[in-house]
């Protein structure tokens, strides 16, 4: 039997407040899901030094990076809007530097919702701040009053999300209001929302798997089509790590 692959999970921080203690959380979605498609997932601490990043990469076959609050535009080069709800330092200068040290090491990576915008600003591509105003024709893409909001899916053809819906109607679940809109180089869009809103990217780089989806398959507004993915990137793990050791032998 083979050995089941390690995959990494960042995790959301919160500082301590009303006496409470500071804590880091995910929902368990993210490590239910990994599991269930055949991996062990190991939870990361938000580290400050980066020799002990590298050192847990080193020990692992793959990252997620999970959904959250928003990145900080300003560090992009960009001006701070009012419809920002930044995650907590602590968070974002962590999930920043550990997407930097993945990219070096064209470790497979899967991010997911605002894990997929990281990998898109890591790699030189740029954000929406607020698709209600920079995509004002767009159809909403989070509801407050709706947690199983939902929207069409046009995948392209002969993509992983080609693998993973195939024909018919597609839907998946929407709650985020930033998007991408330049992608970076060595990606390409794999799938969109009717109206044109970016909802997944590959890399088109032959020597490293990475992929985001800006919905949520592990949420419980996920379907289990929609868990295909985690399956489909699992497969692109256990590749990518075999031919890592035939590099090496």
């Amino acid at each position: 039997m083979a050995v089941k692959p390690l995959i990494g999970l960042n995790a959301d921080y919160c500082t301590s407040k009303d006496g409470t203690s500071a804590c880091s959380w995910l929902c368990a979605g993210y490590y239910d899901c990994l599991i269930k498609a055949g991996a062990v997932p190991i939870i990361l601490p938000p580290l400050k030094d980066r020799t002990d990043m590298n050192r847990v990469l080193h020990l692992l076959d793959g990252m997620v990076f999970i959904g959250g609050a928003d990145l900080d535009p300003q560090r992009d080069g960009w001006m701070m809007h009012s419809s920002v709800r930044p995650m907590h330092r602590r968070r974002e200068d962590f999930d920043r530097t550990l997407m930097k040290l993945v990219a070096a090491r064209r470790m497979p990576v899967y991010g997911i919702g605002v894990g997929m915008q990281l990998l898109n600003v890591t790699m030189g591509g740029n954000l929406f701040l607020h698709i209600p105003e920079d995509m004002p024709k767009a159809l909403p893409h989070y509801d407050p009053s709706d947690p199983y909001h939902r929207h069409a899916l046009v995948v392209k053809r002969g993509s992983l999300m080609d693998r993973v819906y195939g024909e018919g109607e597609i839907r998946v679940n929407s709650m985020h209001h930033m998007a991408i809109d330049e992608v970076a180089p060595g990606f390409a869009v794999t799938a969109r929302c009717p109206d044109g809103v970016v909802e997944a990217i590959e890399s088109t780089q032959p020597d490293w798997f990475a992929i985001g989806t800006q919905f949520h398959p592990e949420a419980p507004s996920a379907t289990a089509l929609d868990f295909r993915i985690f399956e489909e990137f699992v497969e692109g793990v256990i590749r990518s790590r075999a031919e890592a050791m035939r590099m090496v032998a």
